[in-house]
């Protein structure tokens, strides 16, 4: 049925499987013999069982999605692996989403590919309307793919920040919608920015006939950034949104999801792919599926949803301990923010020294954010880079609950930075009993003067 199986499959029915199409491809042919340029040859036995030897890659030079004939059984994975991982999405709650396929890219460079096939519908285009988010690869999809970002800045509301639907607006109308490639935008990010008003930025983009492209990195695992989409779509324009493979389904690095609402502009971006591709991505992808089948999967996104209650509610303490808060952004449903404006205040050094302390101590993941860093990304300059505003109030630290995170990993990562936070305390304590004592001596010689 090309569904994911309610139940996942053990290891060695999957292995077995596995087998089988393998031994549909023409390298594995007894008594094949090949003559080409490439003829899924492979030197070390050891490469050969790490791919199953499913060699052949997937597609034909003009298509990703094309049927290869000599390697029958890599395409029927790959189409396989699209079917179930269209019916994961559905089930993750974008329900009238049409065509979706794996590409083994990460989520840059399969923003990139999209914005290249719109290149092709709109020729005048040379902008791309951006709602501002301080992530590299997000941004330098746009300029490798020769567009000129157009940097929308977001609007402060409590401690969030978020999307300026009327600077978006004034924006297209000041260049002018056909000189507009598409609004680019944005669901999971890093607190205090929260995703896009998807909604309001779909019926701009239905209003202007423009399209628009969603960067969903890391929102499968979330019920809100999907929900986001699905009425984005059902009120306006969505084009396509992308989304990673390894933050989503836990698999390594290298693929990307490309799905849309139009099947055959989905094909146009499959097409827009020169030559064939690593079978790498989908092999990992349908594994994972068929180990954790919808069952599993369903699993890990309700205790990732727990995970971040409680997540929130321990890092809401600890900030109180230490004079700090939590803040209140309750339209991420991913990231966490935590002020660090007592530690900016004490020393310019001590946030980023905070971020070293806990990377040595096996923290990985947290961001620290001092205020008023300023980057420069292709000859483009931010102010407060990675804060996501020019001058965000406070200094803060990032921690996130994403899929796969257990109870040990948020009561480690609590226990360490209260420690770390102890540490820089009592170093503030110490210098100032020194001041205190050295402003007495000094007091003293004068009166003695």
């Amino acid at each position: 049925k090309g569904k994911c199986p309610e139940d996942g499959w053990d290891e060695s029915t999957i292995e077995l499987f596995l087998h089988e199409l393998a031994i549909m491809d023409s390298n594995n042919f007894l008594g094949n013999c090949g003559v080409g340029e490439r003829e899924g040859r492979v030197a070390s036995g050891l490469v050969a069982r790490r791919h199953y030897r499913l060699i052949h890659g997937i597609g034909r030079s003009g298509d990703i999605s094309a049927v290869q004939p000599k390697a029958a059984g890599s395409s029927l994975l790959n189409k396989l692996t699209n079917s179930v991982v269209l019916d994961v999405i559905k089930m993750a709650g974008v329900r009238t989403v049409s065509s979706c396929f794996v590409v083994p890219m990460a989520t840059g460079m399969s923003l990139t590919l999209c914005f290249l096939t719109l290149r092709h519908k709109r020729p005048k285009a040379k902008y791309i309307i951006w709602p501002r988010i301080d992530q590299k690869s997000c941004f330098k999809s746009m300029i490798t793919a020769g567009f000129e970002p157009v940097v929308i800045e977001n609007v402060l509301e409590g401690d969030e920040l978020r999307t300026d639907l009327k600077a978006v607006e004034a924006k297209i109308k000041a260049l002018g919608a056909e000189n507009i490639l598409c609004v680019h935008s944005t669901t999971s990010c890093f607190a205090p920015r929260v995703p896009d008003r998807l909604e309001e930025l779909a019926v701009i983009c239905a209003n202007y006939d423009i399209p628009h492209i969603v960067n969903n990195a890391y929102g499968v695992q979330s019920s809100k950034c999907m929900h986001l989409i699905q009425q984005g779509a059902r009120v306006g324009r969505i084009d396509a949104f992308v989304q990673s493979l390894d933050k989503n389904f836990m698999v390594p690095v290298g693929g990307a999801i490309i799905a849309g609402f139009n099947e055959s502009f989905i094909q146009e971006i499959s097409k827009m792919y020169p030559g064939r591709a690593s079978a790498s991505p989908s092999l990992d992808v349908l594994i994972t599926l068929l180990s954790l089948g919808t069952s599993g999967y369903k699993k890990l996104l309700k205790e990732r949803k727990e995970m971040f209650s409680y997540l929130s509610s321990e890092l809401k303490k600890l900030a109180d301990n230490h004079n700090e808060r939590l803040l209140d952004t309750p339209h991420n449903p991913i990231s966490l923010a935590m002020s660090l404006k007592n530690l900016d205040e004490t020393n310019d050094a001590a946030v980023t020294q905070l971020g070293s302390m806990l990377f040595t101590r096996q923290v990985s993941g947290a961001r620290v954010v001092p205020c008023g860093s300023v980057q420069t990304v292709n000859n483009y300059t931010f102010k407060g880079f990675m804060s996501h505003a020019n001058n965000y109030p406070c200094a803060y630290l990032n921690a996130a609950s994403a899929i796969g995170i257990k109870k040990q990993d948020v009561d480690v990562f609590l226990k360490r930075l209260d420690k770390c936070l102890k540490t820089f305390r009592k170093e503030a304590k110490q210098e100032k009993s020194i001041n205190e004592i050295s402003d007495s001596n000094a007091a003293t010689e004068q009166l003695e003067e």
